[in-house]
């Protein structure tokens, strides 16, 4: 069955380099025009976009710091503006380990900073965003993680409770915006290869380790995510609403 989104405009928040830019590829593939974001990276959201307009797409790359909430409020009005006044499809990416730290050595500022770039970004920008998908059609992905699922790894409790606090925002909000026909999901990727999270706070040796504790004995892929995210924000996933799908290749079962 091919997926059709022609006519659907997409944003997606760090959709620059790994996972988003796999999410921001597949929603071109299949018709949509994509807002990405980046925050620091312009050189791959520009990259980003030649992919997609190489492939006969429309895609547009802003900055953004999305911990920023009034700049969330700029940025979007001006993403909003360059897709026709409509934003159909959320993707909230945005989101990083920001570094290891045991809580008895966090320090207050490290704390909120994790919680900012995870879980505050993503109220923000889908706060900006609600007011833009008044066509009685919506679609939001939430970006979770296994760690949300299992703790994390060491030194990384305060992402895992910023992640499972996306879960438990996904179903919350999905209860909350159902009556204006907008479906709210969430991911919760295990160990996603060619991303700049394991280049930056993985050893190989940990990789491996993950791939050798994984049933089907890989690492996935930003196309992997990417699939679950066309899947939730196609009509093939019109009737679910609320849900979160583990990505992980086996390793956790919710």
């Amino acid at each position: 069955m091919d997926i059709d989104l022609q006519g659907k405009t997409a944003l997606i928040t760090g959709g620059n380099l790994g996972i988003g830019r796999g999410v921001a590829l597949a929603l071109a593939r299949c018709g949509a025009e994509v807002a990405l974001t980046y925050f620091s990276h312009q050189q791959e959201g520009e990259e980003t976009v030649k992919m997609i307009e190489g492939m006969g797409g429309k895609a547009h790359a802003f900055k953004l710091d999305a911990t920023d909430s009034a700049q969330v409020n700029q940025v979007v009005d001006r993403v909003a503006e360059t897709l026709g006044g409509h934003i159909d499809i959320l993707i909230n990416n945005a989101g990083h380990l920001v570094g290891r730290s045991t809580i008895e050595e966090m320090s207050d500022e490290h704390w909120h900073k994790i919680m900012d770039v995870n879980l505050s970004s993503t109220f923000y920008c889908t706060r900006a965003v609600l007011p833009y998908m008044n066509s009685g059609w919506g679609r939001i992905v939430n970006m979770s993680s296994l760690a949300a699922r299992n703790g994390g790894g060491d030194g990384a409790v305060a992402y895992a409770a910023s992640k499972g606090a996306i879960i438990a925002y996904t179903r919350g909000l999905a209860k909350e915006v159902a009556g204006k026909g907008i479906t709210v999901n969430g991911l919760a990727p295990g160990l996603i290869l060619e991303t700049p999270f394991h280049e930056n706070f993985n050893t190989d040796a940990g990789i491996q380790g993950a791939i050798n504790a994984t049933p089907l004995k890989r690492g996935g892929t930003p196309a992997d995510v990417a699939g679950a995210v066309v899947y939730f924000v196609s009509e093939l996933g019109a009737f679910i609403t609320g849900e979160i799908i583990e990505i992980n290749g086996g390793l956790y079962f919710a």
